[in-house]
């Protein structure tokens, strides 16, 4: 069959630039793990947002001069960099650490935490302003220019038109914070991400009445950007979970930030056979209910969630403003701790259907959903514990204060393949992950 180049990708011409998509080989897409290698595997047609219009087929069409290997953080910075936006293939070999400096060799001069502790202690600050009007000399200052230095090296920003892939099974990325911002194409599969640790959160007086520390740095964020696929990896809080982390004026003193967010307009977005675990704030749809924010996400943020593993979370699995969200054969694994899974947030249109949830003694099925705002959603076919239950109905029996209204608007049709719930904790445990791409 004859191909074409459509911004950037190899495709079909049966249907033009709308069609999802042939490999770089020409081989169609539909079973690319039986005919293509895995760095030229491309999102199938139909496999949820990221196949919509022009499908996602990241760096497929790359050419010999524009695929890597990298082992090193600045190598794997170099090879994003390479060749601007044209198709390109990052082979990711071993453990990639960019938490190798220490947080002493991003402080500023000056930067004391003692000066800091003491300065904005809450009986001498008090708890009605923030520190943004702190000047650059101040111990907020200090930490501000400190911050900027770790931000600067910890961050990758990742091209139109990529893969990244991990090779083997033990790929992946210790304390980095990759950034896909504003560019279409994208494929990341295959990776461990072990959540970057903020050497400098910032303490907010203002935040909650308690007040509390605020860090940066995702493990992965999508920022105005779309057709991406995210696809067996795995994000974990690994070595550094927040048992692990000290409490300063009565909080915890919280280096983690989100494990993927998806913010800022982004849109047709596919996260499939992942595992998302250990983590408090795991993955944010939509970041503010803001007016500014809502003229940039209202009518995108559609993103497909399918077979995967929520593990020993907290909270935002995921959390969704705006976005047509569809969720489905997904397994939740709640524990001590649990706060919520599915957060409804303003104007969300999530649908979640044919999960499965294995909930802990003490963890009640209520508390699968957050009401944030008045939206609806739609709720059918899940499983807790092994038993069919609905979700909207328990959750407003058990939290009446917060009750939920079904019917999230529209009804998914991008899906190419729909388990029975009952199925899915055995798939999704065996099949989710870095290490387990076939």
């Amino acid at each position: 069959m004859r191909t074409q180049i459509c911004h950037g990708r190899v495709i079909g011409t049966v249907l033009g630039c709308t069609a999802l998509v042939l490999a770089a080989t020409g081989t169609a897409a539909a079973h690319p793990a039986h005919r293509v290698a895995p760095e030229r595997q491309v999102l199938a047609a139909g496999d949820g947002w990221g196949s919509y219009s022009t499908g996602t087929t990241g760096g497929a069409a790359a050419d010999a001069a524009h695929v890597r290997t990298v082992t090193t953080w600045d190598g794997f910075k170099a090879a994003l960099a390479a060749g601007g936006d044209a198709p390109k293939i990052i082979k990711v070999r071993g453990t990639i650490d960019a938490d190798g400096p220490s947080c002493d060799s991003f402080a500023a001069d000056g930067w004391d935490f003692d000066s800091y502790l003491a300065t904005y202690d809450p009986e001498v600050w008090g708890r009605t302003s923030n520190l943004d009007a702190e000047p650059a000399d101040s111990p907020e200052g200090l930490r501000r220019a400190s911050a900027a230095r770790q931000d600067a090296y910890i961050k990758a920003f990742v091209p139109a038109n990529t893969t990244i892939i991990g090779v083997g099974p033990d790929a992946g990325f210790k304390g980095a914070s990759l950034q896909i911002k504003g560019v279409d194409n994208v494929i990341v599969r295959n990776l461990t991400f072990e959540s970057p640790l903020d050497c400098f959160p910032q303490w907010d007086p203002t935040d909650t009445a308690d007040g509390n520390w605020n860090s940066e740095y995702d493990s992965a964020v999508l920022y105005g950007a779309t057709h991406i696929w995210m696809d067996h990896n795995t994000f974990t809080d690994g070595d550094h979970p927040d048992s692990t982390l000290p409490h300063y004026y009565g909080r915890i003193f919280e280096q983690h930030d989100g494990e993927l967010d998806i913010v800022k307009g982004s849109d047709h977005v596919t996260a499939s056979w992942n595992v998302f675990a250990d983590h408090d704030k795991t993955i944010l749809i939509g970041n503010s209910d803001s007016a500014s924010t809502a003229a940039v996400d209202r009518g995108h943020l559609k993103v497909t969630l399918h077979h995967n593993l929520f593990s020993n979370l907290v909270e935002r699995a995921p959390r969704v403003r705006f976005g047509q969200v569809d969720s489905y054969n997904n397994h939740f694994v709640a524990e001590e701790g649990f706060g919520y899974s599915y957060g409804i947030g303003l104007e969300s249109q999530l649908v979640a259907q044919h999960n499965a949830f294995t909930l802990a003694d003490g963890v009640k099925a209520g508390s699968i959903l957050k009401k944030w705002s008045e939206s609806s959603l739609t709720a059918d076919d899940n499983w807790v514990n092994g038993v069919r239950t609905d979700l909207i109905a328990v959750h407003n029996a058990q939290i009446p204060a917060e009750t939920l209204t079904a019917g999230a608007g529209w009804t998914p049709v991008l899906r190419t393949h729909v388990d029975r719930p009952q199925a899915v904790p055995h798939l999704v445990d065996r099949g989710a992950g870095a290490g387990r791409l076939r």
